[in-house]
């Protein structure tokens, strides 16, 4: 029987989770993509505690996407995330692309990220 898109997009997340946990020191960067919107968190795995998040549904970054293209709306989130991890103390991070390719808005959300000043 064949595996779905997202069984199998599920499948290599926990195969990458497996091996990569993230740390107080070295927090977990995790992406989430949907058909409309993209998330990103930065997660601290020993205590199992959100520190930072960013989304197209936020608030401050909902008025900044109108009209632009999925990538481009990615680019927003990841310089966003990384402005609030940096005033929150985080400057390095492990990525987890959540099984996903890394291409497309994945990579578009990694690159600002980086650019506005994350490390990983």
């Amino acid at each position: 029987m064949k595996e779905t898109r997202s069984a199998a997009r599920k499948r290599r997340h926990q195969r990458v989770r497996r091996q990569m946990s993230g740390t107080s020191r070295i927090p977990r960067l995790s992406v989430f993509r949907s058909l409309k919107h993209i998330y990103a968190q930065i997660i601290d795995d020993t205590v199992g505690q959100t520190l930072v998040s960013a989304s197209t549904l936020d608030a401050d970054v909902r008025d900044q996407v109108v009209g632009l293209s999925k990538t481009e709306q990615a680019q927003v989130v990841g310089k966003k995330l990384a402005e609030k991890a940096l005033s929150s103390g985080v400057t390095q991070v492990v990525f987890d692309r959540g099984g996903y390719l890394y291409h497309g808005r994945v990579k578009a959300l990694a690159d600002a990220s980086r650019d506005a000043g994350l490390k990983f």
